[in-house]
C-alpha cells in the first residue's frame, strides 16, 4: 500500500461538515460590504517578493521570518501573498483604479505566512479585506470601523469585543518619536528580551506591541507617541474618536497599538477579545497613506481592513454563536422502479419551486430502511417517500425526520407545503 500524504503543517482542510459556517459568516461580510457600496476585487495569491518588502518593510517580522518565497524557473523571486493590502494596491494600480477616483473594495482568500501553527493561527490563514481609496478625513475612518462594528453585531459578536484605537501621526512625527523611544529603550536594555533588543534599533515603534509582561512594565514610563503629534494629528484623531462616539461605538485608545506591518499612519484599530487567550484579534486596521506613492503611483490617502476568517469563526464556535447547517433540506426515497424514474422529475419541480432548499434524491435503490437511514445521517429535515401506491393516488408521504410524524400530501400542492415549514 502506497504511503498516504499529508496536509502541510500548519494547513488545513475545509471539511464539508465544517463549509456551512464559513458560508455564514462570509455571507454577513459580503452583504455588509454591497450595503456600504465596496465592490469586490481578485488578485493573484503569487506576487513579486519585491512588492511585499516595499510594502511590508524590510525589518518586519513578515518578511524577515515569515513569507513563503521562492524562486522560478525564470529566476524571478516570487511570494505568496502574506496579507491583501499590497497586492490589492498593486493591482489597482496596475489597472489605473485610483488615480484621481474613488475606490471602495473587498476582496477575500487565503494568505500564507509560516508561523508556530497554533490554535487561531496558522500558516495558510483567509482574511475578508475591504480597502478605500481617495479619502483622506476621519469620516471615511469612522465608517470603515461602522462596518466592522455592524459585521460584529450581524454575528452576535457586540458584548464579545472591545474595540483598541490608536492615531500613529504622520511619518515625520514617528521619526521624532523614534529617537526619544531609542534614546529611552537603551536606558533599559537590561530588561529588554532578545526580540525587543533586536527592533530597538531596526523597527522601535514594534517594541510597543510586545507581549513581554516587564518590558510593559518598563513602558509604561517610556515617552508618549502622541506628544509628537501636530494639530493636523490631532484634529483628525479627535475628529475620528467624535464621530464613533456620535455612532455609540465605544472604544478604548491604546497608546501601544501599533499593528505589525510598516505602511500604517494616523488611524490604526483592532477589535479584541479576551475569549481566545493570546489570539485575541479577530480583525484590524488603519490608514496607509503613503503605499500607493510608495509603490509606484500618486500621493493617494487609503484606509482599510481584514478579518481573520479562522479566527472570527473559532471565536464563533467558543460562544456557540454559529451552528452547521446540513447542505440537505429534503431528501427523496424512492421505492420501485418507477418511482425511480418519477423522483428525478420531482426533485428537478421542487428545486425551481424551492431555490432556496437542499433537495437530494437517494440515488441507487436500495431497501426502505437503508435509504431512511441515509436520510438521517444527511442531516435533512424531511423525507419524502414515493412509492407505486404514491403515484397512483398522485400524493408523497413526507416524513418530518425530526419529530418522526409522517402525512400524506398531494404531490401538486408538495411544494405549497415545504414554503409553510421552511
Amino acid at each position: 500500500m502506497a504511503v498516504k500524504i499529508n496536509a502541510i503543517r500548519g494547513m488545513n482542510d475545509l471539511l464539508p461538515q465544517d463549509s456551512s459556517m464559513w458560508q455564514q459568516v462570509e455571507g454577513v461580510l459580503k452583504s455588509t460590504a454591497a450595503s456600504f457600496g465596496f465592490s469586490e476585487i481578485r488578485f493573484p495569491i503569487v506576487e513579486k517578493t519585491g512588492l511585499f518588502c516595499r510594502a511590508i518593510g524590510e525589518v518586519t517580522d513578515v518578511v524577515e521570518k515569515e513569507m513563503y518565497t521562492f524562486n522560478d524557473r525564470d529566476g524571478d523571486s516570487l511570494s505568496l501573498r502574506p496579507e491583501g493590502t499590497a497586492g490589492c494596491v498593486r493591482a489597482c494600480l496596475e489597472n489605473s483604479l485610483i488615480h484621481g477616483q474613488e475606490q471602495r473594495l473587498w476582496y477575500t482568500g487565503p494568505m500564507f505566512r509560516h508561523e508556530r501553527p497554533q490554535k487561531g493561527r496558522y500558516r495558510q490563514f483567509h482574511q475578508f479585506g475591504c480597502e478605500v481609496f481617495g479619502l483622506k478625513g476621519p469620516d471615511i475612518d469612522a465608517e470603515i470601523i461602522a462596518f466592522t462594528a455592524e459585521v460584529l453585531a450581524k454575528l452576535g459578536l457586540t458584548e464579545h469585543v472591545s474595540l483598541q484605537l490608536n492615531s500613529l501621526g504622520s511619518s515625520e512625527e514617528r521619526a521624532a518619536y523614534r529617537d526619544a523611544l531609542v534614546a529611552f529603550l537603551e536606558k533599559h536594555q537590561d530588561v529588554l528580551d532578545e526580540d525587543c533588543r533586536r527592533r530597538m534599533y531596526t523597527n522601535p515603534l514594534r517594541v510597543l506591541d510586545t507581549k513581554n509582561d516587564d518590558v510593559i512594565a518598563v513602558l509604561k514610563d517610556a515617552p508618549k507617541l502622541s506628544d509628537y503629534f501636530g494639530e493636523e494629528t490631532n484634529a483628525h484623531f479627535e475628529g475620528l474618536c467624535s464621530r464613533l462616539e456620535n455612532l455609540g461605538i465605544k472604544y478604548e485608545i491604546n497608546s501601544r497599538l501599533v499593528r505589525g506591518l510598516d505602511y500604517y499612519n494616523l488611524t490604526v484599530f483592532e477589535w479584541v477579545t479576551d475569549a481566545l487567550g493570546s489570539q485575541g484579534t479577530v480583525c484590524g486596521g488603519g490608514r496607509y497613506d503613503g503605499l500607493v506613492e510608495q509603490l509606484g503611483g500618486q500621493s493617494t490617502p487609503a484606509i482599510g481592513f481584514a478579518v481573520g476568517l479562522e479566527r472570527m469563526i473559532l471565536l464563533l464556535e467558543t460562544l456557540q454563536l454559529v451552528q452547521r447547517k446540513p447542505a440537505v433540506d429534503i431528501m427523496i426515497c424512492a421505492m420501485g422502479e418507477e418511482p425511480e424514474r418519477q423522483q428525478l422529475k420531482l426533485a428537478l419541480d421542487l428545486r425551481k419551486a424551492l431555490p432556496g432548499l437542499g433537495i437530494m434524491t437517494h440515488c441507487g435503490g436500495g431497501k426502505f430502511k437503508k435509504q431512511m437511514a441515509h436520510a438521517d445521517k444527511s442531516g435533512a429535515r424531511f423525507a419524502v417517500i414515493i412509492g407505486d401506491d404514491e403515484i397512483n393516488n398522485k400524493v408523497l408521504s413526507i416524513k418530518d425526520l425530526r419529530s418522526g410524524e409522517q402525512q400524506t400530501v398531494e404531490m401538486a400542492a408538495a411544494a405549497a407545503y415545504f414554503k409553510s415549514v421552511f
